[in-house]
């Protein structure tokens, strides 16, 4: 029986047409809150950003790719920052390559070092206000960094992660930039946090995702659901495939496994 879902947020509950949750999906979760299975957000984003969707009545939210997990009343039950040497090896890096832009994200802020016509067209895809410029020279609180954001290419990532962030691990939804996160930071850490917070067993979850950052995620909950919009690679380690986000797709797939 299937106690907790765990959702990914852009392109599985938002649609990218839309910037809304399908009425589908709105009134699942209407019937998986009936019968009393646990609902939780599992993003990338940080739990600042998440302010339009909360009205579906989350149980939890995994943000920052696992590195913070937060209860529906906004307690805070795991925490994890990158490694020091890390952001300060990027912050050396991007001295000597000022074409590089990323993102430093907390509990408290994102701020952003350059603002690039790229960037700016990410941000409105996702709906999402572009972030402030920061001096990260100025008396920046490095300590508070939970996920870094590289706007760099998927073909240049490995060497970059090898060479300047060799303590972090990188995954990404989008060949636009990379989620950075500390070593063994995924969503399947925040799926763990919470099953062992509210003592539901791994075999009672399902999952749904449809980027490179959910592949954790879907390979870990006894079901794993790709989005008909996924990419190809989280399609192929899927359970199942349901339709995309604008097409019913979580409904669907509820139905299929009789959830709901």
């Amino acid at each position: 029986m299937i106690k907790a879902i765990f959702f990914d947020i852009d392109g599985t509950l938002l649609s990218f047409k839309t910037h809304q949750v399908p009425d589908s999906t709105q009134q699942a979760f209407q019937l998986l809150k009936e019968k009393n299975i646990k609902v939780f957000v599992s993003t990338g984003r940080s739990f600042n950003q998440l302010g339009h969707i909360r009205y579906l009545d989350f149980d939890g939210f995994i943000t920052f790719n696992g590195g913070y997990c937060v209860t529906k009343d906004e307690q805070v039950i795991y925490k994890n920052n990158i490694a020091q040497k890390d952001i300060r090896s990027l912050i050396d890096y991007a001295k000597h390559h000022p074409e590089l832009t990323f993102s430093f994200m907390s509990d408290k802020e994102i701020t952003l070092n350059q603002v690039t016509p790229e960037v700016l067209k990410m941000y409105q895809q996702v709906n999402v206000k572009t972030p402030p410029i920061r001096n990260y020279e100025d008396n920046f609180d490095l300590e508070s960094v939970m996920q870094i954001n590289v706007f760099i290419n998927p073909e240049e990532e490995a060497e970059f992660m090898e060479n300047v962030m060799p303590n972090s691990v990188a995954s990404r939804w989008t060949s636009v930039f990379a989620d950075v996160n500390p070593m063994g930071q995924s969503k399947k850490v925040g799926i763990d946090v919470f099953l062992a917070h509210f003592g539901i067993e791994l075999s009672e979850t399902m999952s749904f995702g449809d980027g490179g950052n959910d592949i954790t995620m879907l390979a870990h909950t006894q079901v794993g659901i790709a989005m008909g919009n996924a990419n190809p690679e989280v399609k192929e380690i899927a359970d199942y495939i349901t339709d995309d986000v604008d097409s019913n797709g979580i409904w669907n797939a509820l139905k299929h496994f009789g959830v709901i």
